[in-house]
């Protein structure tokens, strides 16, 4: 998973298809991953750092 970008589409290595995000997400990690992608996660951890100070 890249740690400074979002990535619009992911070919699938099983079926060949082609994802992508769904409306509302910025990459198809947000949309599918287990996890959201590092640059939403840094976000909100920055925005709750923020409103804890």
């Amino acid at each position: 998973m890249p740690t400074d970008s979002c990535q619009w589409f992911y070919e699938c290595t099983n079926c060949g298809e082609l994802l992508r995000p769904l409306r509302g997400d910025c990459c198809v990690f947000c949309s599918y991953g287990s996890r959201k992608c590092p640059s939403v996660e840094l976000a909100n951890r920055e925005t709750t750092q923020a409103a804890r100070t």
